[in-house]
């Protein structure tokens, strides 16, 4: 699977570790910055990840930050990004189930690192549901103009 993978300075290094471990699984893993640990600004990084995923780009990617909030919300300004905030196995999994999320954000700041490789392994392999959720997400794409 093609990902693509962006943080802020502070979520540089589980960014560092992620691209490794997509790698190691046999993805093509594109990093699109933050390239170091110095302070940035997230919008900078995560929103040209965001568009590279609605662009067809890449499959999905991941966005990283001290808490991932602000990369959920800059990720999902993106149209046709569905951008998942995770923060444990089963809000990926949901996040794929039941949102398709294309997209997902994690804290570095709020979690171990195994548990953030845990969440992007759960989210891989995730398969959306479809059926009454595909209603809702096209409600929210008529929504989104």
């Amino acid at each position: 699977m093609k990902i693509v993978v962006a943080s802020d300075h502070a979520g540089f290094h589980y960014k560092q570790a992620i691209l490794e471990h997509l790698q190691k699984l046999g993805h093509e893993a594109t990093d699109y910055g933050t390239f170091s640990a110095e302070s940035c600004d997230y919008p900078d990084f995560i929103m040209p990840a965001a568009q590279a995923v609605a662009d067809g780009k890449f499959e999905r990617g991941i966005v990283l930050g001290g808490s991932g909030n602000g990369e959920a919300i800059a990720a999902n300004r993106i149209r046709g990004v569905r951008c998942a905030y995770c923060w444990s196995v089963e809000t990926a999994q949901l996040g794929r189930k039941h949102n398709n999320a294309n997209v997902i954000a994690i804290g570095e700041r709020l979690i171990e690192l195994p548990l953030a490789l845990e969440i992007v392994d759960a989210w891989l392999v995730g398969e959306f549901e479809g059926g009454r959720h595909q209603r809702r997400i096209e409600k929210l794409d008529e929504f989104e103009g």
